[in-house]
């Protein structure tokens, strides 16, 4: 297969003509040349978006929710090819490419839709002015999206930025490239205006550095990790660009004494190891009240061993590959630095499957692993490792919890299991993060905000916080 760039409504190669290759990370296998665009192909695409915006942003919101309407039924009709092609692109699960990826990257369209039709207009009475707040697009956004729920993150900004009324210039993941040609397939077959959404696959360093300097982008969104996200940041401030960075998480579970350990063992283990523990969400620090300790351990360790791990193709298996066998190494490294720290594997920490796949060493599979006995302030428990590796803490009071939850760079996500809904909700109320769930794990409602506090990022999106973010706002006063 060769993917091409989507520049003015066509499907071109790279002005440079480099290519490079896809991968699947669960075999190794070669599954598709892709661009190594360059800066070029980056201008030739911001051109293309110029000549579009005029006319996109003359449409009223309704009309363009419209069109997310349309993009969403055109994707319902190819939403098991969606799900097919995010699972051998990424070496997840097909249960969770059908049931998550797909899924969502449909409802995005469908909620920004819904929600748009939803939104009165912002008017604000004094004794002898009337206030009205009008929005306007930004213009041109990039977008910049990450390799681990590639099309579902993508149309989550993809939706609120063409609903404001702004055209696109998109970089998705070099590593999961397929889907968001599968997008612009979509967008080409619906006939999308040219120009309004344009996607230019390569490389960070040169495509996404591109997007960040280009003068003629109004608005970054971004989706990363922490380091990368302090690149965005140094380059587009100082442009005044208008900025969304999601970035990093070593998020929490917590479990109250008083926790069902019926549903907080299996919660606990869909927290700390969906997609391979590659979602940024993930509760990849397990903090036990000392009380249930032992117990809970014994419970959580049995059922990560019973896990299946293994094809992503085949339905039984319950967690497929990571991402690369460079990330593989990376996170073989924490597994080695937890040991070094004193820590006690207690599930996994190997390359064995148990699902039905022979051992290939091109293969990018570890088992999803459980250690015992660090310090909650080891480098192993408070960096982001971005796998499925998982820490577990004692506690003996609320406050100790509270202090060890709050205790890294990183403030994204966590959860609180509790039998008292209220004390659980106050303490979430001191845990430093932008989500906590509680007796829950992403458990979502779109019209929220998402995002980060300290060095989990900037900013917020969903619901008025994207259209927000999309757009400039400008407060017309009439005098009476």
């Amino acid at each position: 297969m060769i993917i091409s760039n989507f520049i003015d409504g066509n499907f071109i190669p790279p002005i440079e003509n480099r290519m490079m290759d896809d991968s699947n990370p669960a075999n190794g296998a070669h599954i598709a040349m892709m661009p190594r665009a360059s800066a070029l192909d980056v201008d030739a695409a911001v051109l293309a978006a110029k000549r579009a915006l005029p006319q996109w942003s003359a449409l009223t919101m309704i009309e363009r929710a419209d069109w997310l309407d349309k993009i969403a039924d055109a994707l319902e009709e190819i939403k098991e090819e969606i799900a097919q092609t995010e699972s051998l692109d990424t070496g997840k699960p097909i249960s969770i490419a059908r049931s998550v990826d797909a899924t969502r990257s449909i409802s995005n369209f469908r909620f920004f839709a819904k929600f748009a039709r939803s939104q009165e207009p912002l008017i604000f009475e004094m004794s002898d002015a009337t206030n009205h707040v009008h929005t306007s697009p930004l213009g041109i956004v990039g977008l910049i999206t990450p390799w681990n729920l590639p099309l579902y993150l993508l149309t989550w900004k993809v939706a609120p930025a063409l609903l404001m009324g702004n055209c696109i210039v998109a970089k998705p993941s070099e590593l999961t490239p397929l889907t968001a040609d599968l997008l612009a397939q979509t967008l080409q077959r619906i006939q999308l205006p040219d120009g309004v959404f344009n996607l230019v696959h390569g490389l960070g360093p040169e495509v996404g550095q591109a997007i960040l300097e280009h003068p003629d982008i109004a608005g970054i969104s971004f989706t990363g990790g922490t380091a990368t996200g302090r690149i965005v940041a140094r380059t587009a401030a100082p442009l005044f660009k208008k900025l969304s960075l999601e970035l990093g998480g070593k998020n929490a579970t917590i479990i109250l004494d008083d926790a069902n350990l019926d549903t907080v063992v299996p919660g606990a283990v869909t927290a700390a190891f969906t997609n391979s523990g590659q979602v940024c969400l993930c509760g990849s620090r397990i903090l036990i009240h000392q009380s249930i300790y032992d117990e809970f351990c014994k419970r959580f360790v049995e059922q990560v061993d019973a896990m299946i791990i293994g094809d992503p193709s085949d339905e039984s298996t319950q967690m497929g590959s990571v991402i690369s066998m460079e990330h593989l190494q990376k996170i073989e490294s924490y597994i080695d630095l937890a040991v070094e720290e004193g820590g006690e594997i207690l599930s996994g920490g190997s390359r064995a499957m148990t699902g039905p796949l022979d051992s290939n060493p091109d293969a990018a599979f570890i088992r999803p692993t459980v250690i015992g006995g660090l310090s909650h302030l080891s480098r192993t428990s408070t960096e982001e490792i971005f796998g499925p590796v998982v820490t577990l803490h004692s506690f003996t009071t609320d406050d100790e919890a509270i202090e060890m939850a709050n205790c890294t760079e990183y403030g994204l996500a966590g959860s609180i299991w509790t039998e008292d809904a209220e004390r659980g909700k106050e303490l979430a109320e001191r845990v430093e993060s932008g989500i906590v769930w509680v007796n829950t794990w992403l458990h979502r409602d779109l019209r929220t905000p998402f995002g980060g506090v300290k060095n989990s990022g900037v900013g917020r999106e969903g619901g008025r916080w994207s259209l927000s973010f999309f757009s400039e706002m400008t407060n017309i006063c009439v005098k009476h």
